[in-house]
């Protein structure tokens, strides 16, 4: 596995060449980047979302080429407040191109899941995102050993077609 810290993991979105995935299981992450919006979402206050405008660029320049981005988000119902924050806000990936899937955790049963977030881009590499103690980002692992891009790629396969579309699951 070969460590990447943030310029070498956003690299990653600038040079992938066809598909990107992402599998989300936790119910709450603590970057720094999100504290303050979330704390002004919990308290009624408007964001102005510029500290979102990097990955958004970052999406949309990958989709405007062609590129295919997607995330599913395994989630437990009753919502936690991070998630009740990220569907507030996920239309904006959506209108950058990314395609977002919600999975409510009690209808997993009987799929394959992990218990780690991973990437998998283009079917030949995987990257685990790595989070300190504190749950804070901290970078990815990334491999390109076949046994798990193939493990990643068949839970990718086997979650996608029962997760909701975030359009229709913001309806529910």
């Amino acid at each position: 596995m070969r460590l990447l810290l943030r310029d070498d993991f956003d690299d990653l979105f600038r040079t992938f060449e066809r598909s990107a995935f992402h599998l989300e299981v936790a119910d709450v992450y603590h970057t720094d980047e999100e504290s303050e919006p979330i704390r002004r979402f919990l308290s009624g206050e408007p964001d102005d979302f510029a500290w979102q405008r990097p990955w958004l660029d970052l999406i949309r320049n990958a989709t405007a080429a062609g590129r295919s981005v997607r995330r599913l988000r395994v989630v437990t119902v009753p919502h936690v407040d991070y998630t009740r924050w990220l569907l507030s806000i996920s239309a904006l990936n959506e209108d950058a191109g990314e395609q977002i899937r919600w999975l409510p955790r009690h209808l997993v049963n009987g799929l394959p899941i992990t218990a780690d977030d991973f990437w998998v881009f283009d079917d030949d590499k995987v990257v685990y995102t790595l989070f300190a103690p504190d749950g804070s980002f901290t970078g990815g692992a990334q491999t390109e050993d076949g046994v798990i891009v193939e493990h990643c790629a068949k839970i990718r396969d086997a979650l996608w077609p029962y997760a909701i579309p975030h359009g229709d699951y913001v309806k529910l």
